[in-house]
């Protein structure tokens, strides 16, 4: 275990440091914004309820029982047993951390952001992919980027977004297989 939280930190000086450039300290806090992607969800909320009406209601509920699942489990259930401090709560030398937004006040494992938007991209893969294939790839890599941005802005360490991105994957699976028989794309 040792071994692999080595690696771990390893690679979080890689990504927080190593691809430390101007573009990407502007992009990335942005990236990890919830507040920016309000927009997209209103769409794909309006998207949703105009296309499929009562099926797109269906959806709406079953994303919402999705994501709140994601982040109950990342946030309550695992979180607070683990308790993993963040990168940026255990690093000592300032010039070791490129720290970018507020380290905030929670636990680092899982990323409750990875998490949350891979459950989102994996169950819209499932539901709008059947008809929108071309949706796919870019939802997991919208997911995956939001994911990213948590180590580079200097909150998560990579392996906090791995396993939040494999929580929120299975979640969004498990969700979209027990839900299927109850609408119609």
């Amino acid at each position: 275990m040792t071994e692999i939280l080595h690696f771990d930190e390893q690679l979080f000086h890689l990504i927080n440091s190593g691809w430390h450039n101007p573009f990407f300290d502007v992009v990335m806090p942005f990236l990890r914004n919830k507040y920016v992607w309000m927009p997209f969800y209103l769409f794909l909320l309006t998207f949703l309820l105009i296309n499929f009406k009562k099926n797109g209601l269906f959806l709406v509920l079953a994303l919402a029982l999705t994501i709140g699942m994601a982040d109950f489990t990342s946030s309550h259930l695992i979180k607070k047993n683990v308790k993993r401090l963040r990168p940026c709560k255990v690093i000592e030398r300032p010039s070791d951390l490129h720290l970018l937004v507020p380290c905030g006040s929670g636990y680092s494992f899982p990323s409750s952001h990875a998490a949350n938007h891979f459950a989102i991209a994996v169950f819209l893969s499932l539901t709008l992919g059947k008809i929108f294939r071309w949706i796919r790839l870019p939802l997991l890599l919208w997911a995956l980027s939001i994911s990213l941005a948590q180590v580079y802005v200097g909150v998560h360490f990579p392996l906090d977004i791995t396993a939040g991105a494999l929580l929120g994957s299975l979640i969004g699976w498990v969700v979209y297989l027990a839900s299927r028989k109850y609408y119609r794309l």
